[in-house]
């Protein structure tokens, strides 16, 4: 498998990065300074180090090649270099590496699980023409990623403004047999009748102000519905929406007193930060963790279902990695298409690493992004001077020696306190 990351960093790295220099403009005539050298310069400089100045920047392109003055090289930070880095990020962004499935039984039963989220990056206001926010500029990294093989599905840079909703990655089909986990942003009943015509499967949170009926076609307020179990977890056959009438399973488990309490503290603080009011029906669903589902009951019973639906989570941490170990979202320039160059390149030194996790580490259910992404960073000069040689084999070594670095350690340890996401999925399937 080390051998299709080699490839696939080589096709984008070199051979894409030189083509895309060309059709950009970025690169109008034959010169040292070519388009892979400087995204190899950019991509790896960051890797190695977030806050890279110029000079150390200057010190990466020497090592894959080029030497080139930090003031020169400054002046190449120009519009056509950020379109330019941007579409090699969309190349890279094609090449998917997937891995064997991640030895957890429960999430076998899925013919991948993909979690859906976005993430916004605010921008200086001189680029809201780029990337505009709601206020100001800003951009969404939407991403969904396949929990069961590792890959990155999908990762595509939208206006900041875009809603969830209207993200092209809802229009992307699922694989029949597959689980959807998102974020409430994305709940649309149009999108999950579609996902059911696909034959696949849904698991989401329940929208407080989504209409429901029971099997009776009586249309039901969720709280009250629930009040009329008199049970402490529900599973119920309902059908969602006056107009879908999309029949699924309503799951829910009513919460400690004190997790109900911290609920009800955030949803207020949130209210009062829009200022506005909290309703008296999200402060009365607080009791309950409530879920929609088209999963069989055969085939995720409800305490499954409420584990599973804690994986959705891993992709905040895949957020957090992005943001506080590459700190893509921060620059030491004013440039504004220097900051945009920032962005790409350290997007897609992230995709790099993350093709070398899925490759070396996914088969440990607790392996740990952050000390992984820590030992990649310790070898990202080395990764690229291998990748500049164009000796294929020595980039290929440089790769296995990260994956036998990846697998000698990189792990969370077990709690017993607070068990981690991939305790409680092994014990759903461990003998008692």
């Amino acid at each position: 498998m080390m051998v299709q990351v080699a490839d696939a960093m080589a096709r984008v790295l070199n051979e894409e990065a030189n083509e895309l220099a060309r059709e950009t403009q970025f690169v109008k005539r034959e010169r040292k300074l070519t388009g892979a050298i400087f995204a190899q310069a950019l991509v790896f400089g960051w890797m190695a180090d977030p806050e890279a100045t110029v000079v150390d920047l200057s010190q990466a392109a020497a090592a894959v090649g080029v030497e080139i003055s930090p003031q020169g090289l400054d002046q190449r930070f120009t519009e056509e270099a950020a379109e330019f880095l941007r579409q090699v990020l969309e190349a890279g962004v094609r090449e998917v590496i997937r891995a064997e499935p991640v030895p957890i039984p429960i999430l076998q039963r899925f013919n991948g699980v993909y979690v859906q989220d976005s993430s916004v990056v605010t921008l200086p206001e001189g680029l809201v023409a780029e990337w505009e926010g709601c206020t100001g500029a800003a951009l969404k990294i939407q991403v969904r990623w396949d929990l069961l093989e590792g890959a990155l599905v999908h990762l595509e840079l939208r206006p900041g403004k875009e809603s969830d909703r209207a993200a092209p990655v809802q229009e992307e089909p699922l694989p029949k047999g597959a689980l959807r986990l998102a974020d409430l942003g994305y709940f649309d009943l149009d999108q999950l009748k579609a996902i059911d015509d696909q034959e696949a499967y849904y698991l989401s949170r329940a929208w407080i102000q989504c209409v429901v009926y029971d099997e009776q076609g009586q249309r039901w307020e969720l709280g009250e519905l629930l009040r009329r179990q008199q049970t402490a977890s529900v599973d119920l056959p309902v059908e969602l929406g006056a107009k879908h009438r999309l029949p699924c399973r309503l799951l829910a488990v009513r919460v400690p007193p004190e997790v109900a309490a911290e609920r009800r503290r955030k949803i207020r603080a949130e209210a009062q930060r829009r200022g506005r009011t909290p309703s008296q029906r999200q402060l009365e669903l607080a009791d309950w963790t409530i879920l929609f589902t088209n999963v069989p009951g055969e085939k995720l019973s409800l305490e499954e279902a409420v584990v599973v639906a804690r994986v959705r989570w891993q992709i905040e941490l895949l957020f957090k990695l992005w943001k506080s170990h590459a700190r893509i979202d921060e620059w030491r320039t004013e440039n504004p298409w220097r900051i945009l160059c920032e962005l790409y390149a350290k997007l897609l030194g992230m995709l790099l690493f993350h093709w070398v996790l899925v490759v070396s580490a996914w088969g440990y259910p607790n392996r740990s992004l952050f000390q992984a992404a820590q030992t990649v960073r310790k070898h990202a000069m080395s990764l690229a001077c291998a990748l500049a040689s164009g000796l294929r084999q020595r980039l290929i070594g440089v790769l296995h020696t990260l994956q036998r670095c990846l697998a000698a350690g990189c792990r969370i340890n077990k709690r017993k306190d607070k068990p981690h996401t991939y305790q409680l999925l092994l014990a759903l399937t461990e003998p008692p």
